[in-house]
């Protein structure tokens, strides 16, 4: 069984922030032991994690040891009936804090079998819950282990130097970079200048060719390019496209993920990269990379030559960052690694056509998903509650344990992430610490799907979506659905 339930939370205080590197080990740990995988230090997590540099290791090393968020579920907790849970439900999902438009399901982990619906099988705008189908989907295209590139070859004439994006958007510029652990261009510059030996670099080029399509989605709301959350989604870009990373740096530490962005994030990042290179970084054009020659006579690299490679962070904490922060510009980063994967354009509508082919090979219903985006930010998104408990099963019942990555970054209620300043109330304490799930949130727009533990012991995967609340029912929408999930957690529904 996976995705395990939480135990009981610790106390509130500085815990509540991003999972660090080494705290998500452990939890990915704890969630592949409970889903019955033979774990040993720390088994599949080192494989994926892969070799990290000695200024990373050091770092961690210096870190307290976390403390163990999640505990296995039990696996011999009765099952809920369906009767049992439609009487737990039935007079919370009508509620006209809801809206018009309530879509859920319910079913149980282990089994898969289906114990409440509503809608069940009803495409609803998803907002942010978006992200789960997303993350899936790029470790199911990827797998867990897989970095994305940033290169730089040597352009036609030599001191010619350009900087290829490879689509990873937690590249950095040097060590002061917004992601922990991240790639950096300072490292990567470093690897050109030993490449081109004694010749100085004169010119930098930008090639961000990789993506095609518009920059910003046509669904998203007018204010979403410029308003802190989303931004322009470009091949090449540092610390998710913010413009001021110290800054940035200091609201995220406070749980405020708004961040000012660059307009143009490829050239941005082009600019940083000449001037660690020498370079003035206003001669900074777009281009695209010549095709390997094979080198020079002269012996300097010939056009098109590689002359250094940084790689991003695996693809089990870009997923595990993505959900728990509800990270936009990584989550359209990572859909397009699944168009990548797929051949298809790595666009945002060849990123919604791969998503939906990945999910149909998975074996959930893709005729109850349409995807215009990777974050949920478009409202044209269309998904299903039952796909998404289909989702949630198929990663948390060990058949695919490199799904399961999925759980790591998931809010807890009354302690982590979007959920730590909810399920406090008395109405939806049995929520608290035993609730672990992903919410979602445009205007009208208000969902959440992820894991509960009944009284029980039982692991079941719950998800509600709503998109006819009234624009000004946010807080009422939000309690409305934690008293579902504090509904499940506080009964044994038989």
């Amino acid at each position: 069984m996976g995705g395990p339930p939480p135990a009981a939370p610790p106390a509130p205080g500085p815990a509540r922030r991003r999972v660090l590197p080494v705290a998500l080990a452990v939890v990915l740990v704890l969630v592949l032991a409970a889903v019955g995988i033979a774990v040993v230090r720390p088994g599949p997590v080192a494989d994926w994690l892969g070799d990290e540099p000695a200024e990373q290791r050091a770092a961690q090393a210096a870190e307290p040891a976390p403390v163990a968020v999640l505990s296995g579920a039990d696996a011999n907790a009765p099952l809920p009936t369906p009767e049992g849970v439609r009487a737990a439900l039935a007079p919370l999902v009508g509620v006209s804090a809801l809206g018009d438009r309530v879509n859920v399901s319910v079913a149980d982990v282990a089994t898969g079998q289906p114990l409440f619906g509503r809608g069940e099988d009803d495409g609803t705008v998803p907002a942010s819950v978006t992200k789960l189908v997303t993350g899936v989907t790029v470790l199911a295209a990827r797998g867990p282990a897989y970095r994305i590139p940033t290169r730089a070859v040597a352009g036609p004439n030599p001191g010619e130097v350009v900087l290829v994006g490879g689509g990873d958007p937690t590249l950095a510029v040097d060590k002061k970079g917004f992601y922990p652990g991240a790639a950096r261009l300072d490292d990567l510059a470093g690897q050109v200048r030993t490449a081109l030996g004694g010749t100085e670099p004169t010119k930098v080029t930008v090639d961000s060719s990789l993506y095609s399509g518009p920059v910003h989605e046509p669904g998203w709301d007018e204010d979403i390019p410029t308003g802190g959350y989303g931004g322009a989604i470009t091949a090449l870009m540092t610390d998710g496209a913010r413009s001021d990373v110290p800054r940035a740096k200091k609201d995220d530490a406070a749980g405020n993920h708004w961040a000012e962005r660059v307009a143009q994030p490829d050239l941005a990042a082009g600019r940083a990269f000449a001037r660690l290179l020498g370079v003035p970084a206003d001669t900074v054009k777009r281009g695209t990379a010549p095709a390997a020659d094979g080198g020079a006579a002269t012996g300097t690299p010939g056009p098109g030559t590689e002359l250094g490679k940084v790689e991003s962070l695996p693809m089990v904490r870009l997923v595990d960052i993505m959900i728990s922060d509800s990270d936009n510009i990584i989550a359209e980063a990572l859909a397009r690694q699944v168009a990548l994967a797929r051949n298809e354009p790595a666009s945002f509508e060849g990123a919604g056509a791969a998503m939906d082919a990945v999910a149909g090979e998975l074996g959930l219903p893709a005729d109850e998903l349409s995807l215009a985006d990777g974050s949920g930010l478009s409202r044209s998104n269309r998904i299903s509650p039952s796909l998404l408990t289909d989702l949630i099963t198929l990663a948390g019942n060990g058949s695919r344990p490199e799904l399961a990555a999925i759980f790591g970054g998931l809010p807890v209620a009354d302690w982590s992430g979007t959920l730590a300043d909810r399920y406090g109330t008395a109405a939806t304490k049995a929520g608290a610490g035993v609730v672990r799930a992903k919410t979602g949130t445009l205007t009208k727009v208000h969902a959440i799907a992820g894991v509960v533990s009944t009284a029980d012991g039982r692991l079941l995967t719950f998800a509600v979506l709503t998109d006819a609340v009234p624009p000004d029912g946010l807080e009422a929408a939000r309690v409305a659905l934690d008293r579902i999930g504090a509904a499940l957690a506080g009964c044994g529904c038989r």
